[in-house]
């Protein structure tokens, strides 16, 4: 069950003019608005009412900022919410004999305010608008220069359609290329427990009666709200962790943060490593954090031969399997190539097996694992026994 009525197809197929747009998106143009996400789980956690509460503390901060779209439901909350803000009027659009209103978009750009609030960021607008999907005329907004704030579901990212349907039975109609969420200035998650949404429903503060009842037993069913609202705070978690790598670089913060603290394992072409892969995941699983698999490949990896160079695709594809991040980097030297990728990616512990060079080898080709023993100051290495 969706929470929007807009006109989508059951598979959509990007036109285009949206492939122009989203190419127009990567591309950025001048001075933008920053967007402001406000993600939700489900319909009904809350979003819009957060977002119009945050329109009101930037209109008394003097803030110019104007309500371009907003879909109440006729949820009286929702509804009284609205207050005095200022409403842009919407344009009226006629499909098949009904008149249906969308979005303004050159109202609200003639306006400009210094931030708009536009409600279901992933909705399809009526055929005969000048855009597709609403997420177009949000970038339409934000190359004028516009802030803008905009709520939306976790089901309507392009990447988890079939994960959703298959959580949930449900098609999603509604779909929103993950891009245009990842380069949000900021996501905000307005979060609530399954149970507390589901007795939402049941007094009526949703869906009408009729509606909220049949709504409980299929898309509302606590099991679908309940892995809605891990995949909602997985994708928060994911841009926090992205927003802190970024600000670690720009400051020049070699230090590893204990925030996160991912896993990362040293993988090569023998068999045995992925004994040390099955070690990280336990770790990460333990520590509920991310597993990241890292094959550093030397010069002398042009000479390897068939069979190594098929066990190593073996490695990876059983570390990705296991839901671990592969990276491949290319360096002389594995140690410090290691140490840079756990240092990019606030790496909290290194998993990788003891060396099964002998003495003499290692004294005249050095030791991987000695030389990333010493560079490892803030970071724990664990070396492990291959069996």
């Amino acid at each position: 069950m969706a929470d929007d009525k807009s006109f989508a197809p059951d598979e959509e197929r990007p036109s285009g003019e949206e492939m122009l747009e989203r190419v127009r998106w990567e591309a950025g143009a001048g001075a933008r608005g920053r967007l402001r996400i406000y993600l939700g789980m489900a319909p009904g956690v809350g979003k819009t009412y957060a977002a119009l509460q945050e329109m009101h503390r930037r209109k008394e901060r003097g803030t110019d900022a104007v309500i371009a779209f907003v879909e109440t439901y006729n949820r009286p909350k929702t509804i009284e919410a609205i207050g005095d803000l200022d409403v842009i009027p919407r344009k009226k659009v006629e499909y098949r004999g009904v008149t249906v209103e969308e979005m303004d978009t050159d109202a609200v750009i003639r306006r400009h305010p210094a931030v708009a609030m536009v409600d279901e960021l992933a909705h399809t607008n009526a055929p005969g608008s000048d855009r597709r999907k609403r997420w177009q005329d949000v970038q339409e907004l934000l190359s004028h220069g516009i802030t803008v704030i905009t709520t939306l579901n976790i089901q309507h990212l392009e990447s988890l359609a079939d994960l959703i349907q298959s959580i949930t039975g449900v098609p999603v109609r509604e779909r929103i290329p993950d891009r245009v969420v990842d380069e949000a200035d900021e996501i905000e998650l307005v979060d609530m427990s399954p149970h507390a949404l589901r007795q939402r429903m049941k007094h009526g503060n949703v869906y009408p009666p009729a509606e909220a009842e049949r709504a409980l037993t299929q898309f509302f069913r606590e099991g679908n709200l309940s892995a809605l609202r891990e995949l909602a705070l997985r994708k928060v978690a994911t841009a926090v962790e992205e927003d802190l790598e970024h600000y670690m670089r720009q400051h020049k913060i070699e230090a590893v943060w204990p925030a996160g603290e991912r896993v990362m394992v040293c993988v090569n072409a023998e068999l045995e490593a992925q004994q040390l892969i099955r070690r990280g995941w336990r770790m990460a699983d333990r520590l509920e954090t991310d597993l990241i698999a890292v094959f550093v490949e030397t010069p002398a990896w042009a000479r390897a031969s068939p069979e190594a160079r098929r066990q190593l695709a073996e490695n990876l594809r059983y570390a990705e399997e296991l839901g671990a991040r592969v990276e491949r980097v290319r360096d002389t030297d594995v140690a410090s190539a290691a140490m840079r990728v756990a240092r990019e990616r606030n790496v909290g512990s290194i998993v990788i097996g003891h060396s099964t060079h002998g003495r003499f080898y290692e004294m005249f080709r050095g030791s991987i694992v000695r030389k990333l023993l010493r560079l490892a100051r803030d970071i724990d290495v664990h070396v492990v026994a291959t069996r």
